[in-house]
């Protein structure tokens, strides 16, 4: 078996075996702790409970990135601890935080070498150690190779474009090329100071958010702006292709305080709405070079830039791309599982690990669920249907939260940890989100729907499905209505589609679409604001109890306050 791990931001753990993935869960959702940089030793441990087997059972232990500023983190832990808390802003701005951040910028530039890998090997060996490893077989994986091997080996297709963009990870911040079976072909690396990913994070800091975890705000604040033309857009210059070559006009910290200016001529909308449409004019052109120089035409596409949905609808809809397959977990909190992949392809010989569904956690007997429901002191009552009770309780106007099966991998609820409303109505929409998930008005939620309504609903459904939310699409007009609670001010959405999966939630939308004619639901994540997606039985019903919301689905359980 083999074991992938990730010790940075979004860290996790991810257990494989031949030609299947066993398990993958982030640290974030044992320690609680938001996006957790911390070694993964608790995600470790449940994978071993998960698979029923000890240390000595591993084989192999694969990890990525040995980059100067990574192997310095692993070396004095409490740095990434602090920046972790200067990101996400729990501790007060000063002039060692704004040092903090400009250090951060210019080290991760430094690429691995042999002295840092040999530094980053004895510190992961240590912490490993301490787990009951006994000097494992480490499997060292390039950054941006762990996120292409997620996304190949795990897609549909057989051969094609790879693409990796994110901030930064061993000096690079992306990669594209082709694969074919289980070989990749690097075309094009492109350097940390030609990077889109830390281009979009100074523009979400700049905004006031934080960056590495709000970059979809500025995305969804895009939507309200009184549009810039392209021509008059002055960021655009500032990055160029040609062929399959990326260039920034700038570095990262001068790139900053470019920004900076061009943010005080501008409304906030407008500077998100320039900086979005950098994005999509310069990987759209990249992308469709490397179709015309490779004559490939499916594209899988992985990396933090990856998330960005409105970027994945153009690249679905142009006509360069037959298909594209975006890795759902595509941020850092991916990498344990694209470095098992890859570590896969070598030990194993196995080329696919083809990703039915993200259903990838913890799994919760039923004997501990109704365990925990007996202990509440809650009322409840056990119902052979609770998908039709769910969709009866929806359509009534309840909000309800829904707890079932394995944790979802990644960061979408995709009906395992979910909390499910009427997508049709904004007052429930803003109930839910003054009352627990605190996000900004102009942040939608997303519905998930069936497959034949996503037909009727979406412009641009095409019969692509996005059984894991990676991609954009556009609603009809006609259907506006009946999505006010789940699209943004342009009209789009990132929709769940489903088709014949036979899952719970299909069965709530099924039972639903019995009802008022349509199968969808607004679909959340089971959390509150600033919280990582809960786990366990327990944290649903306190998460009840702390709710202004009235009924909880567990299990097979109805669970309800007085």
């Amino acid at each position: 078996m083999i074991l992938g791990i990730w010790d940075g931001h979004d860290a996790g753990a991810a257990l494989i075996r031949d030609g299947e993935i066993l398990f993958a869960a982030n640290e974030e959702r044992f320690s609680r702790n938001k996006l957790d940089v911390a070694f993964p030793a608790l995600s470790i441990k449940e994978a071993l409970r998960f698979a029923k087997i000890s240390p000595r059972d591993i084989s192999h232990v694969a990890i990525s990135t040995s980059d100067f500023a990574k192997t310095l983190t692993r070396v004095f832990p409490g740095l990434k601890r602090r920046y972790y808390l200067i990101r996400r802003r729990k501790i007060e701005p000063s002039f060692m935080t704004h040092l903090s951040k400009r250090s951060k910028y210019a080290l991760t530039e430094i690429g691995p070498n042999s002295l840092t890998r040999a530094i980053s090997t004895a510190a992961v060996r240590r912490a490993l150690r301490q787990l009951g490893f006994i000097q494992p077989r480490l499997v060292w994986v390039e950054h941006h190779l762990a996120h292409a091997a997620a996304a190949v080996a795990t897609s549909p297709y057989g051969k094609g474009l790879f693409l990796s963009l994110d901030g930064i990870g061993d000096g690079l911040s992306g990669m594209i090329g082709s694969f074919e079976g289980k070989a990749l072909r690097v075309m094009r690396r492109f350097s940390g100071r030609d990077s889109l990913g830390l281009f979009f994070e100074h523009v979400t800091n700049l905004l006031n958010m934080r960056e590495l975890e709000d970059e979809g705000k500025v995305m969804a604040l895009a939507s309200y702006a009184f549009p810039v033309p392209d021509e008059e857009n002055p960021l655009l210059e500032w990055f160029a292709v040609d062929g399959l070559t990326l260039r920034s006009k700038y570095h990262s910290w001068k790139l900053h305080r470019k920004l900076e200016k061009i943010l005080h001529l501008y409304p906030s909308e407008q500077f998100a709405h320039m900086a979005q449409r950098v994005l999509e004019i310069t990987i759209l052109k990249l992308v469709e070079n490397a179709c015309r120089e490779t004559g490939l035409s499916d594209l899988v596409y992985a990396g933090g830039v990856a998330s960005n949905i409105k970027v994945n609808r153009l690249l679905k809809n142009s006509s360069s791309l037959t298909g594209l397959y975006v890795f759902p977990h595509m941020g850092d909190g991916g990498l344990a599982l694209g470095a098992a992949l890859w570590a896969g392809g070598d030990v194993h010989q196995a080329v696919r690990y083809p990703l039915a569904d993200l259903f990838l956690g913890p799994a919760v007997p039923d004997d501990e669920i109704e365990f925990a429901v007996r202990a509440s002191g809650l009322p409840f009552e056990k119902i052979g249907n609770i998908e039709d009770k769910a969709a009866e309780l929806v359509h009534d106007g309840h909000i309800v939260l829904w707890f079932q099966g394995r944790m979802e991998y990644g960061p979408r609820a995709l009906g395992h940890r979910s909390i499910l409303a009427r997508p049709d109505s904004i007052a429930l929409k803003d109930r839910l989100n003054i009352y627990l998930k605190k996000r900004v008005w102009y942040q939608p939620f997303c519905p998930s729907m069936l497959a034949e309504d996503a037909a009727e609903m979406l412009d641009d459904h095409n019969g692509v499905d996005n059984p894991f939310m990676t991609v954009g699409y556009q609603v009809k007009d006609s259907s506006a209505d009946r999505l006010a609670a789940v699209i943004n001010a342009d009209h789009s959405c990132r929709p769940q589609i489903l088709r014949d999966g036979g899952s719970r939630l299909e069965r709530v939308l099924r039972a639903l679409k019995a009802r008022t004619g349509f199968g969808v639901v607004l679909n959340t994540s089971m959390n509150k604001h600033g919280e990582s997606i809960i786990n366990t039985p327990r944290e649903a019903l306190d998460l009840l109890v702390g709710s202004r919301f009235a009924y909880l689905a567990i299990g097979n359980f109805l669970v309800w306050k007085r």
